[in-house]
């Protein structure tokens, strides 16, 4: 499998290389800035990439916008996005165009070598994959949200499709069987007035817009692992 890298940290740049080439795929670029990752792209046609929400020059969302640019000429590339903090208007606008093959983990999930290289499979096979800390972070909801008549259990296999989960491997989560998970599913898409003809891979992506685009964050928590610290100007924290 075949990888491109946007990352302007050298440190951590080198180090998805190295964990990459030992887990037998190829890195065939590496780059800094959104003009390379487009370049590193349209060349080596990659099966799936990782890129930094922050690049240079502004370290705002040039790696989402070169995402979002990449995928407008090639709408199957798969993006694994990469950032310090909880930032859902970033992991909501490449989500929006319901494809799948996308996934949002904080920098701190790359510790978790297998948990990481899961989910870099996961959606250069098409799937969605989402960082449990965002997940755990959608707890606040406005009147009249769909969200609000789910069941306990609903959001539960919600919460769980967000992270990218398929209905066997949430089944084995919550020690249910897969029928009963078909059956929530279901349950799940009609509450939230999903039509009967968004079928598979894409209408599992248009339940999870819908589970995060219907919510109100509270202020992102830092990772325990990671003290909280507040970049100086123009230093990025992806």
């Amino acid at each position: 499998m075949r990888v491109v890298i946007a990352e302007d940290n050298v440190l951590l740049a080198e180090g998805l290389q190295l964990l990459l080439t030992r887990a037998g795929l190829e890195v065939a670029a590496t780059v800094a800035d959104e003009d390379g990752f487009l370049h590193a792209v349209d060349r080596h046609r990659p099966d799936v990439t990782i890129v930094d929400v922050r690049l240079p020059p502004s370290f705002r969302h040039e790696g989402i916008r070169a995402a979002l640019a990449a995928r407008q000429t090639r709408p199957d590339l798969p993006v694994l996005v990469l950032s310090q903090y909880v930032e859902m208007l970033y992991a909501s606008k490449l989500l929006s165009d319901g494809q799948g093959g996308v996934g949002y983990l904080l920098k701190d999930r790359i510790s978790r070598v297998e948990e990481f290289l899961d989910a870099l499979h996961r959606v250069a096979a098409g799937g969605t994959v989402m960082d449990p800390e965002v997940v755990a972070q959608l707890l606040t909801h406005r009147r009249d949200d769909p969200i609000d008549t789910l069941s306990p259990r609903e959001r539960e296999v919600l919460a769980l499709m967000a992270e990218g989960c398929d209905n066997a491997a949430i089944a084995k989560r919550l020690f249910i069987v897969e029928s009963s998970v078909h059956k929530h599913v279901g349950s799940i898409f009609a509450k939230l007035g999903l039509s009967a003809t968004d079928t598979g891979t894409h209408r599992r992506v248009l339940a999870v817009l819908a589970y995060l685009n219907n919510q109100r964050l509270l202020p992102a928590a830092p990772s325990r692992r990671t003290p909280p610290r507040t970049a100086p100007s123009g230093y990025s924290t992806g």
